[in-house]
């Protein structure tokens, strides 16, 4: 069996700060199963990988909202300080 799992970006591991990308989120399973408009802290980010399941990462925002799974190729690594 083939495996279908979407390719991560490069350097995505627990611990990692991430930010949504828009385009790959946009019209997503993920995305219609949220509020009609993503909150602007999403795609700002940064968000921490808490942990990873397959094509999925648990993410944690530096903000008072719950942690959130999405899929890895919907994330990209936040550029370096």
């Amino acid at each position: 069996m083939v495996d279908s799992a979407p390719a991560a970006a490069p350097g995505l591991k627990k611990g990692a700060l991430v930010r949504v990308n828009r385009s790959a989120y946009t019209n997503s399973l993920e995305a219609g199963a949220s509020d009609p408009v993503a909150p602007a802290y999403l795609f700002e980010g940064p968000g921490e990988i808490l942990a990873i399941q397959g094509s999925y990462a648990q993410l944690r925002w530096r903000r008072p909202v719950p942690d959130v799974w999405l899929r890895l190729d919907q994330l990209e690594a936040m550029p370096a300080a």
